[in-house]
This record gives C-alpha cells, structure tokens and sequence, in this order.
C-alpha cells in the first residue's frame, strides 16, 4: 500500500474520525484506525463497537499492490499530523511486517502498524427504513437538545435523545428530570411511524461536521430495530441505538399555564449569570418575582452572606408569584434560545415553567418547546 495526500486534508479527516476513540477501552485493536484503499480512494473507519464513523478521501496512487488494508495506531498519527505544515506526504507499508512509513519533505517516520484482519467488522443495514433530512435540520435539533439529556449512566435511555417521526411531523427530544427541550419540525414527515433513542456521542459528532461545511448537505438516515445509519457527502455513520422505553415526556409538560411572562433574552441572560454567582454553590437557587411590568431576579448564600438581586422591565399576563429555578438550568435554556424575546410559561411555584422562544410575524416550521423544573424556595 502507498499513497500521496496533503497533509492538511489528511489531518482534517483523522480529526473528524477522532471523537469516536476511547481511552479505556479492553480491545487494543480499536485504538487504531482501518485504512483501505481503493482505486485513488482512501476509506478511513474508526470504532469504538457502538458508533463506526467512516471518511472517504480522494489520494494520488500508483499502481496498487500488495496490501490494500492496515491498522494504523491512532493517537501517535494525530499527534503527527498536528505538527506538520501544508505538505504532501507519502503514505506507505511494508507487506511483510506492517511497518507504516510516512514521508514529509525531509522528514520519515516510521510507525508500527498492525494486522487489519482483527479489525472489527461494520455492521451492515439490512431490513432499514430510510428518510432523507437537511444538514441543518440535524445541527439545529442536536445543538438545541443535547445539553439537556442525562448524564447519569445507570439511566441510558435519558442519556440518548428521543427521535419520534410520525405522519405529521419530527421531533427531538431529550431530558434529565430536571430539564427537557422538545424540537419539531412540522415541515418534515413520513407515511411509516417511528421513534428510536439516538446515543448523544455519534450524533454530537455527526453535527459538528455538519456544522463545519459552509454549503448545505442531505443526510441519509437508515434505521432498523438495532441501529442507526447516516449518510453525507463523504461520511457513513453508524450507531447502536438505546435500547428501552423512552419516558413519557408529554405527561411532565403542564398544559394549563395562565401566566404568561414575555422579556428581552439578552437581558435576562446577563441578569441570570450575574445574580446567579451569588447563589448558593449546593443549589445554585435564584428567585423569580413577577408583576405586571417587572421581574426581579434575586439570589442568596447565607453561608457567605452574599446576596444580589435585579429588576428588569417585563410584560406579564396573570397572579403576581415567586419561583425558584436552578440557575445553572435556566442560564443553559435561556442560551440556547435564538429569538429576541422569550415567553415564559407557568402555573405555579411547584410546577414546571415552559420557556418558547417568540418569533413575531415568522413563519417557521420549527418548534421549541424547553421546560424546567422550579426548585422549593427558601423562605
């Protein structure tokens, strides 16, 4: 096997495959990624047994012979490839011990590479469904709802995001109990009902490459009882699904909320990060109290005798109340808002608030739903 690519293309697929290694993992072979090269193109695949991400990069070659494949050791690679400057290199392996040469200018590098027959094997979609989704509809849904699924691992279908597609709409889901942002899109549909657990790790990554690409890309997504295919430009994506029954997330959300408080987002974001340094470090606690036209946020630590309180002009339709929220929760909901007003929603200080971004005079197929829990206010 040899072959001549830029060194920077070269680096930037190895970086896009990187998110899927593991540091501790039982099989060493994983620790390496497959090349195989096929008539000028070079098909990377990394693993970690539950998500293979595969790149596909166009390469110079001559006539090719003897091995097409090798496992090559992934992190002394990066680390390579990190410290070069824009230039070709020469890619080549000896047949006869799997030593991996790199040539770069007036630099060699020597690697040991091992056999790609223990290389694990991808698995193939058979028996799928199969619907074609924007790139940006997948960047949007994935940043807007990630933060909010679990991190607890003894709860793995809330560490996953829900994906329910039905004959009137998609619609992205994630939660932790505390918090839970639910993202549709009423333009996109299919005539087969359908919902499935998406682990965060491959699709986080599948949207930061998205994210990267100027121009807009389809996305291909297969999926059977097991796992998940994705297919753009020259990327394949294939994950293992959560397995298990995602909470029923409707039943949480309150459906009876007159009081309805609509504010700057910018300004009660600023006003949430200031005030909520002086919360409690435990419980990070910040008071809502809300009128007519005013919103005071306010917080305390009584162990350190800190305190800070804020007024801000609001519009609020319903009883005068005090709410308490997590303000670490509230901070992360309010940012991830894009709209310049936001609309809250509650019925009482023990239930849920419902936080909408508000979109006046748009159109927009896209809805988002983002609720937090209060916590008991200190009296």
């Amino acid at each position: 096997m040899k072959f001549i690519i830029n060194s920077l293309i070269f680096s930037k697929q190895i970086q896009s495959l990187s998110g899927v290694l593991t540091n501790n993992n039982t099989v060493p072979i994983i620790n390496c990624f497959h090349f195989h090269l096929d008539e000028g193109v070079l098909t990377i695949r990394a693993t970690d047994l539950e998500t293979t991400l595969v790149s596909k990069v166009e390469v110079e070659t001559g006539a090719i012979e003897g091995l097409t494949d090798i496992a090559v050791p992934s992190k002394l690679l990066i680390d390579i490839l990190k410290s070069l400057d824009d230039v070709p290199l020469t890619f080549a392996v000896d047949d006869t011990n799997f030593n991996i040469s790199i040539t770069s200018g007036e630099g060699r590098y020597r690697l040991a590479g091992k056999n790609p027959e223990t290389f694990p094997t991808m698995p193939e979609p058979h028996d799928t469904s199969s619907i074609s989704l924007p790139g940006s509809l997948i960047v949007n849904a994935i940043s807007k709802t990630a933060f909010a699924a679990s991190n607890d691992e003894l709860r793995q279908q809330m560490s996953g995001i829900l994906c329910e597609i039905n004959t009137e709409n998609i619609t992205f889901v994630a939660t932790d109990a505390h918090k839970l942002v639910r993202y549709r899109r009423n333009d996109i549909k299919s005539d087969n009902p359908v919902s499935f657990i998406l682990p965060r790790k491959p699709i986080t990554m599948m949207r930061n490459i998205l994210a990267s690409h100027k121009e807009e890309l389809d996305v291909k997504v297969e999926y059977n009882n097991t796992n998940a295919f994705f297919t753009f430009e020259n990327f394949f994506i294939i994950c293992r699904l959560v397995e298990g029954r995602y909470p029923n997330y409707d039943a949480a959300i309150p459906k009876e909320n007159p009081n309805r408080l609509i504010i700057d987002r910018n300004s009660f974001l600023n006003t949430l990060r200031r005030v909520g340094l002086f919360a409690n470090q435990a419980s990070h606690q910040v008071r809502l109290s809300i009128q007519e036209h005013e919103l005071i946020v306010s917080a305390e630590d009584l162990e350190f005798s800190n305190d800070a309180s804020e007024k801000l002009p609001c519009q609020y339709e319903g009883d005068p109340m005090e709410i308490g929220f997590n303000a670490k929760f509230l901070t992360e909901m309010v940012s991830n808002v894009d709209s310049e007003q936001i609309l809250m929603e509650m019925s009482h200080p023990s239930r849920a608030g419902i936080i909408f971004p508000v979109n006046e005079g748009q159109d927009t197929a896209e809805d988002i739903l983002m609720l937090v829990m209060p916590v008991m206010l200190a009296n």
